[in-house]
């Protein structure tokens, strides 16, 4: 193949083209992340979350209205930045090999599509620091109790194994962030006469993109490591509904799904999907719960 800059582009939109079937050869299974998390469109370098600091409720207006007053927050998310790249040779384009990259590039867009919910496990995995200044899953969360007294709840039920997950995922807000400063995308450099073509004889490809995960509202998960059986989904989920906020103000929070690892899968679904227990009775935990399988945790 003569290499002229047409067929550069035409080979950029043929490789363009098997990036974009593997990042949506995952359908739903790629989208693991957006179920527990906030997506936000980042703008800047390093986004702030003051609304972390409280879920709203209403409450009886007597006098003025409280102004509830965002301010400034020192909980932030700093955006890191990934990429992963391939070199083509020269040699392979004029030799009418290239077609052997396609697949290649195929599992580019899948691993693009799959990134997000790798640095979400990645989270999970550290427990980071949230914006209360305590660990995402912990037992020492400071509220305030309804004598406007400090003290701790939590959301952690301990354990050594596997961990799992309740979580209320009904709300806007969820359980952690995902940010997007700059959204995956494939590139090429393919100029015949660019300094790093012209040294190695190689046109590069790749896909790069600016995002991050981080803690979200702790307020809103359950992380249990002891074994998921019946008498610990339901320690878990009766953890999770009967959080409170400050003042003792019920949060009202809804068990809609329980995040497990492809080894817990049986377990959970025994507990959730069955609807007779082990010997015969009912199961009162059947339906209780979505089943999320999470197999990058």
């Amino acid at each position: 193949m003569d290499i002229k800059q047409s067929t550069l582009n035409a080979l950029f939109t043929g490789f363009n083209a098997s990036f974009q079937q593997g990042f949506a050869s995952l359908g739903d299974a790629g989208s693991v992340y957006e179920q527990i998390c906030t997506v936000v469109n980042s703008t800047t370098a390093t986004e702030t979350y003051p609304w972390l600091k409280r879920l709203p409720t209403l409450r009886e207006w007597l006098g003025d209205r409280v102004i509830n007053q965002l301010g400034a927050a020192d909980f932030s998310i700093r955006n890191r930045k990934f990429e992963l790249t391939e070199g083509v040779e020269r040699d392979a384009i004029e030799d009418d090999t290239y077609g052997l990259f396609s697949p290649l590039f195929v599992e580019f867009g899948r691993a693009s599509r799959e990134h997000p919910n790798t640095l979400v496990a990645e989270v999970l995995a550290s427990n980071p620091v949230s914006y209360d200044g305590q660990p995402l899953f912990d037992a020492d969360h400071v509220v305030l109790d309804k004598d406007g007294q400090e003290t701790s709840v939590s959301n952690d039920m301990g354990g050594t194994g596997a961990a799992w997950y309740v979580f209320d995922l009904s709300r806007a807000i969820k359980p952690l962030i995902f940010q997007k400063r700059r959204d995956y995308q494939f590139r090429a450099l393919t100029d015949l006469s660019d300094s790093k073509v012209f040294l190695s004889d190689r046109f590069l490809y790749g896909v790069d993109a600016r995002v991050n995960a981080g803690p979200g509202l702790w307020q809103l998960a359950v992380r249990s490591q002891q074994a998921l059986t019946p008498e610990n989904y339901a320690a878990a989920r009766q953890a999770l509904q009967t959080l409170k906020g400050d003042y003792g103000q019920p949060l009202a929070l809804r068990h809609t799904h329980t995040m497990v690892p492809v080894a817990l899968e049986e377990a959970a679904r025994r507990i959730v999907g069955a609807s007779l227990e082990t010997g015969g009775g009912t199961n009162p935990w059947a339906g209780t719960s979505q089943i999320i399988e999470n197999p990058w945790l």
